[in-house]
């Protein structure tokens, strides 16, 4: 009898791979069964490389850190492998090969038989080889078109998961403070309701292939001191709530997003990463999140040797720990062996490591990589032949027609006309002299997070894997029947002006002058935008402004063209340029992109995410600015933008009217609605974006003079118009008060709408009556937009 009972026991399925549980049971009862070792392992990653032909994967050697012996791990388990796609070219099914059979080597290795989460970074894209190379955030930002962005993560995800990879390092929700930081391209902007709108979307998209979107970072980077990366940050704790947190409460509240990065900020003297007011009193317990907080790479070390508030390693362990940290990545460091003997030591209590351990498992429950019928072998290769390597090299395309499609739609609206005297679009010109450092360049498309510029210059004799048209190729496309000639002029941040006399040559003869500008997206110094590639100013790198100038005085039209990470001053192109077209990285598709807006192919309906600085010398600054850090007669700098937020050109006019507000007065917890007329009066087709901002002339405590509340686009035909209602709850100027708590006060508002932060077309002066009201992370966060279109006479 005891026989027949052990035997039914031995073969009864362990709790933790029950799918009818719960997840959070059966996390509780795997970890009932794990020694403090094979717990401790699940909580960090490895940093691996993929293998070309098919084989294991193997540890990646990185400069930071010291190879680890999977060997002497897996015994244990493992929590992640870090980038197997992302660390050097492999073909895509073969890296998906690679993968599995590491997975079910892991599995195989531990008691359990768990496997790994696999994370790549996507900020752009899936950041692998031959995968589909999307504009940059910061695009994004530009086409204020929250649906395609969702559309876009939803393929990025889709593509992720059919190889085998669980876990995505995107959205970014900085907001950006001073646009020479470098990272400036990875945000979608300088306004916190635009970048929680568009992030939350694509974590929406991402999430909802099965993926785990991350939400990075947490919280303060972007508002670093100069502009550094890496940097301090000075910041108080009402910037802190209402403009950089907004976006991070927004994508919590409303996209589903499993896990969260801490920053590598230090604000105030305490560590993001070491912040458990930050990290557990306010992410969980007040925001009630439930998902994981991995570790920004290296950042949990960071804590003893950039931070200096640890003095081991161990130490630096616990502090992550107890501030929330559930994760380490992009390998082991402080989560093994100090941590291990930090715990024997009795310094880090074991609840820690098992509150940590029952969000990471939880997770691997959801993504169902401890079910009975876990199989590593991922949709991309299911019913291949995994023996034959030489037939599976090639099989999995990454960048299909359909994502093309979509990276050309977020690369069309994403394009923003800043200027224009007539002369666009061109009405298929003789000659076009196509001049600049980007004139020539396939990879000034992409950002420093796009495969081919992260990893793809280290292996210079691999191919991009990608078609990356360059400008001139894009307009020699576009423009069959005009002759194109090319001289780069100077570099992109060389000194050298020896390759001007031939730009102003072919500029003399050429009916107009296409004018690339911008930026060489890299890492660490080397590019001129990307992570660790800040700028000390705002001036055009190298000697791009005096090729500028230089072609502006040789008399031939000038259409000023900029493929870049960040907003750079533009001096006289500002006022005489023949017109003046901002890209952000576009992606694999921009260059077409560009090239039909010139044509009038495509109708510009961009508009900028960031102010465009008329001098190179005012940062920081933003749109979300007070009274003081406008314009004044108190100081000989002033920092209004050649160019402001909001801003965007088309090919046609708008004209706004009829404004109807039933009730200019309603309660601190009510609501103004309003409705007005959008009417295209022009002879082409177009988008207007309706941008609705706040203005509070008097407040508790000092506010930026407007910032964006709610916005709406609005396709509209020749001659066609549309009625546009608008319900803003009070929610919406809420403010955190002298107290610290969250309030909405009775009194006069500015509801101002227009075309731009600097464009406004209609004001409504409304009243909040009432007594000051309190709210909490619940309130409303949106103002709603309905728009109802006249429909087009029938001919």
């Amino acid at each position: 009898m005891t026989g027949t009972v052990a035997e039914e026991n031995k073969s009864a399925t362990p709790p933790w791979r029950n799918t009818s549980l719960a997840p959070e049971d059966r996390a509780d009862a795997l970890i009932a069964a794990m020694t403090l070792p094979e717990k401790v392992a699940q909580l960090f990653g490895i940093w691996v490389g993929a293998s070309d032909e098919g084989g294991e994967v193997a540890p990646y050697q990185h400069e930071m850190e010291e190879p680890v012996t999977l060997e002497s791990l897996l015994p244990q388990g493992l929590g992640q492998l870090t980038r197997s796609y992302g660390t050097a070219p492999v073909d895509p099914a073969l890296g998906a090969l690679s993968l599995l059979r590491t997975q079910r080597r892991i599995a195989a290795a531990n008691r359990f038989g768990i496997p790994a989460v696999a994370h790549e970074e996507c900020l752009a894209g899936f950041a692998t080889w031959g995968a589909t190379a999307y504009p940059v955030p910061l695009s994004w930002g530009a086409s204020f078109d929250p649906e395609l962005v969702r559309t876009m993560a939803a393929r990025i995800g889709r593509d992720m998961r059919a190889v085998g990879v669980h876990q995505g390092l995107a959205p970014v929700l900085d907001v950006v403070r001073d646009a020479r930081w470098g990272r400036v391209e990875e945000t979608i902007g300088e306004d916190p309701y635009l970048i929680g709108t568009v992030g939350t979307a694509y974590v929406q998209g991402l999430e909802s292939a099965g993926i785990v979107a991350t939400l990075k970072h947490f919280v303060g980077y972007s508002a670093s001191r100069a502009g550094r990366n890496l940097a301090p940050v000075g910041m108080g704790t009402r910037e802190r709530a209402d403009v950089m947190l907004a976006p991070f409460e927004m994508a919590l509240r409303e996209s589903g997003v499993r896990s969260v990065m801490h920053a590598y900020t230090d604000t105030d003297g305490v560590p993001s990463a070491a912040d458990e007011e930050l990290l557990t009193g306010l992410l969980r317990d007040t925001w009630g999140f439930t998902g994981t907080v991995v570790a920004d790479y290296f950042g949990v070390a960071f804590l003893k040797t950039l931070h200096g508030v640890a003095g081991t390693l161990g130490e630096a362990a616990g502090a992550a720990l107890a501030a929330g940290v559930d994760i380490e990545l992009p390998t082991v460091k402080a989560f093994g062996e100090p941590l291990l003997k930090a715990l024997a030591d009795g310094q880090v209590p074991e609840a820690h490591i098992d509150r940590a351990l029952r969000r990471v498992l939880v997770q691997k429950v959801q993504l169902g990589l401890l079910d009975p019928d876990w199989d590593p072998v991922p949709d991309a290769l299911a019913g291949a032949d995994l023996d034959d390597t030489a037939a599976l090299r090639g099989l999995v395309d990454l960048d299909p027609a359909q994502n093309r499609a979509i990276a050309r739609q977020i690369a069309e609206r994403s394009v923003v006309l800043l200027r224009n005297d007539g002369t666009l679009p061109l009405a298929g010109p003789a000659r076009i002299a196509v001049i600049g450092p980007n004139a020539e360049v396939p990879t000034a498309v992409l950002g420093c997070y796009s495969f081919p510029v992260h990893v793809g210059g280290q292996h210079p004799q691999m191919p991009l894997g990608i078609e990356l048209p360059t400008l001139r190729e894009a307009l020699a496309a576009e423009f069959p029947g005009s002759e194109i000639v090319t001289a780069a002029g100077c570099g992109i941040d060389t000194d050298g002006t020896e390759g001007f006399a031939e730009a102003v040559r072919l500029a003399a003869g050429a009916d107009i002058v296409v004018l690339a500008l911008g930026d060489r997206a890299g890492l660490f110094g080397r590019g001129t935008s990307g992570e660790g590639c800040d700028a000390e100013s705002l001036a055009l790198p190298g000697v791009q402004q005096q090729l500028l100038d230089t072609l502006l005085d040789a008399g031939t039209p000038v259409v000023v063209t900029l493929l870049a990470g960040r907003p750079y001053v533009l001096g006289r192109a500002v006022t005489e340029a023949a017109a003046i077209v901002q890209t952000f990285f576009p992606g694999e598709e921009g260059t077409g992109a560009v090239a039909g807006v010139l044509s009038g192919r495509v109708a510009p309906s961009g508009r900028l995410p960031v102010s465009i600085p008329r001098q190179a010398g005012t940062q920081p600054t933003t749109y979300l600015a007070s009274k003081l850090g406008q314009s004044s007669e108190s100081s000989n700098i002033d920092p209004t933008p050649a160019f402001g937020f909001g801003h965007g050109l088309t090919y046609t006019t708008f004209q706004w009217t009829d404004l109807d507000v039933p009730d200019l007065e309603a309660g601190t917890d009510g609501e103004i609605r309003l409705a007005f007329t959008v009417r295209n009066t022009g002879t082409r087709a177009g988008t207007e974006l309706v941008q609705l901002y706040l203005h509070d002339p008097v407040a508790s405590v000092v506010q930026p003079v407007q910032r964006l509340i709610g916005y709406r686009r609005v396709d509209l035909a020749a001659g066609q118009s549309a009625r546009v209602e608008v319900t803003v709850p009070a929610d919406l100027a809420s403010f955190t008060g002298r107290a610290g708590q969250r309030v909405v006060e009775p009194g006069e508002l500015e509801l101002r709408l227009g075309a731009s932060s600097t464009d406004l077309r209609l004001t409504v002066i409304a009243t909040l009556s009432g007594q000051v009201r309190e709210l909490d992370h619940t309130r409303r966060l949106h103002a709603t937009f309905s728009t109802t279109a006249e429909p087009l006479p029938v001919a």
